[in-house]
C-alpha cells in the first residue's frame, strides 16, 4: 500500500492500521531529514496550505507550519480572532473564501466537535483535523504512537495507560483509537467525574489508583486538567487531584520497573506531573515534539498526493 485510504484526515476512526503504518514509515524519511543541515525538500513546490485556527495553539500550529515549509509548500496563516469571523461570517463562506485563492489543503483547529467532517462535505480541499472540541486530535495521536514505537520498538502488546482529564480530552479518544488499532492494550485513569459515561463502549480497562495503574503499564500518557472546558467543578480542589492523580519523582522511583513518561503538552508541571519527571530520562516529551513534525510532514505529504 503506498497511498492513505482516505482524502482528509478527520480522525483516527477512520484510519485503517495499514494508514497508521504507512504514515510512519513516511515519517522515517522525513525524520532523517529534519535532522540533517539542509531540513528543507522540495516535495510540495505547487501545493498551498491554508492552516486556520479557530482555537488558540502554540505547539500544533507551529508544527504544522513548520512542516509544511520544511516541505516547500506555500503557507497562508489564518486566525479567526482577526477574522471577518468576528463580523458574523459562516464557516462555509470563511473557507470558501480562502479556497478562492486557489487552496489545496486545509489544516483546521475548531472548537466544535465534527467541523472538520461538516467542512469536508462542503468544500474542494482536503482536510486535515487539527483538533475539534473535545472530539479528536489525530495528528497528536499518530505522533503519541510513533513515540512509543520509538522507543519501544513496536506499539502492538504495550500497555499504555492514558491519566487525567480523559471526559474533555481529544487526545485521549484520539489516542485510545490508535492504539486499538495497532493492538496495544489500554486502560485511563482519573477521578471518575472526569471519565465519560460511554468509555465502556471504547474497549479500554478503567483504574481508579494511579499507583496501579502505573504498576501495570510500560507507558503513562499524562494529561492535564481541561480548565478552559471546565463548566463546573468535577473535583474538589487542584490540591487533592495532584495528590490523588499527580506523578513525582518519588512514586516513579518506587515502581519495580521503568516506565515511558509522556505528555502532549502543555504542561501543567506540578498538577499532573512534577519538573523532575518532566525532565527525567523517562520522560520522551521533548521526543514527541520533534516528532510531531515528521509526522505531519507524513500526513501533509500523503494527502497531497491524492489531490487532483
Amino acid at each position: 500500500m503506498s497511498e492513505l485510504s482516505v482524502k482528509h484526515l478527520l480522525g483516527i476512526k477512520y484510519l485503517k492500521e495499514t494508514d497508521i503504518q504507512l504514515i510512519f514509515e513516511t515519517a522515517d524519511h522525513f525524520k532523517e531529514v529534519i535532522n540533517r543541515s539542509i531540513k528543507k525538500v522540495p516535495s510540495l513546490r505547487d501545493i498551498t496550505i491554508a492552516n486556520i485556527f479557530f482555537e488558540n495553539s502554540t505547539r500544533t500550529k507551529l508544527s504544522f507550519e513548520l512542516a509544511e515549509k520544511r516541505l516547500s509548500a506555500d503557507v497562508l496563516n489564518f486566525s479567526a480572532s482577526q477574522s471577518s469571523v468576528k463580523k458574523g461570517e459562516t464557516l462555509i463562506d470563511t473557507v470558501n473564501n480562502i479556497l478562492s485563492m486557489k487552496v489545496d489543503m486545509v489544516v483546521m483547529r475548531h472548537p466544535n466537535p465534527g467541523a472538520g467532517i461538516f467542512l469536508s462535505k462542503h468544500v474542494n480541499a482536503s482536510i486535515v483535523n487539527a483538533g475539534d472540541g473535545a472530539h479528536e486530535h489525530p495528528t497528536q495521536a499518530l505522533l503519541d504512537s510513533y513515540s512509543i514505537r520509538e522507543k519501544l520498538g513496536d506499539v502492538a502488546g504495550k500497555n499504555v495507560v492514558i491519566v487525567g482529564d480523559i471526559l474533555h480530552s481529544r487526545v485521549a479518544l484520539s489516542n485510545i483509537f490508535a492504539l486499538k488499532l495497532q493492538g496495544a492494550n489500554v486502560k485511563v485513569c482519573g477521578p471518575k467525574t472526569l471519565l465519560p459515561k460511554y468509555i465502556d463502549s471504547l474497549g479500554v480497562g478503567v483504574e481508579t489508583n494511579l499507583r496501579k495503574a502505573l504498576e501495570w503499564c510500560d507507558v503513562a500518557n499524562m494529561l492535564r486538567i481541561q480548565n478552559e472546558r471546565l463548566d463546573i467543578s468535577y473535583f474538589p480542589t487542584t490540591r487533592e487531584y495532584t495528590q490523588q492523580f499527580g506523578v513525582n519523582k518519588k512514586l516513579l522511583d518506587s515502581l519495580d520497573k521503568e516506565i515511558v513518561i509522556m505528555h502532549p503538552g502543555p504542561i501543567n508541571r506540578g498538577v499532573e506531573i512534577t519538573s523532575d519527571v518532566a525532565d527525567s530520562k523517562q520522560s520522551i516529551i521533548l521526543n514527541q515534539v520533534e516528532n510531531g513534525v515528521a509526522i505531519r510532514m507524513a500526513v501533509i505529504y500523503l494527502l497531497a498526493s491524492k489531490i487532483k
